[in-house]
């Protein structure tokens, strides 16, 4: 048996394993696991679809290239969520523990993990380029942030309810009294 042909017939296996484990690493995991409406669970939905995308392309030998797609589909949603850029790529090297486990458990695949070498290179690619997406999603996030300081939306965003703060500028007027 082939590493190809192993990691296509556990697809399944693989797959659950290294979906809960990186949607376990959300604070509602139960959610984004239970939830299957795409509009009800985007995350979770676009998670999963990200996800076996990716593994389906590592499978097939696909270019780093198309990768880029489920890979932002995945990160983008990583990047603006408050996880460190260690947090939000760590899913993509763990494909290489979940595959090891998976292949580990079964005679049949057992002899096939001294085989993995040009997967785990693969993986490591993808984590890379996870990565930058990450950082340019970053990016784009904080240069977004400076254009609202600077345009002076922020005030509107980022302030108290506006007629609350007329109250306590007025001389003489009380702001813990409501109208």
């Amino acid at each position: 048996m082939e590493v190809t042909e192993a990691l296509t017939s556990k697809k399944q296996e693989i797959l659950s394993v290294w979906i809960e484990r990186t949607l376990d690493s959300y604070i509602a995991p139960g959610f984004f696991k239970s939830a299957k409406d795409p509009f009800a669970n985007p995350v979770g939905s676009n998670i999963t679809a990200g996800l076996t995308a990716l593994f389906d392309l590592l499978v097939a030998k696909a270019d780093l290239q198309a990768c880029a797609k489920p890979l932002d589909q995945v990160v983008r949603i990583r990047a603006v969520q408050e996880f460190t850029p260690a947090q939000a790529v760590a899913p993509f090297l763990e494909l290489k523990w979940v595959v090891k486990q998976v292949l580990s458990g079964d005679k049949a695949t057992r002899p096939l993990l001294g085989k993995l070498d040009a997967l785990d290179c693969d993986i490591d690619r993808m984590a890379l380029t996870a990565f930058n997406i990450y950082s340019e999603c970053r990016e784009q996030l904080y240069r977004n942030r400076i254009r609202e300081l600077k345009s002076g939306r922020a005030l509107l965003t980022d302030a108290a309810c506006p007629s609350a703060l007329l109250r306590r500028e007025q001389p003489g007027a009380d702001a813990t009294t409501e109208p």
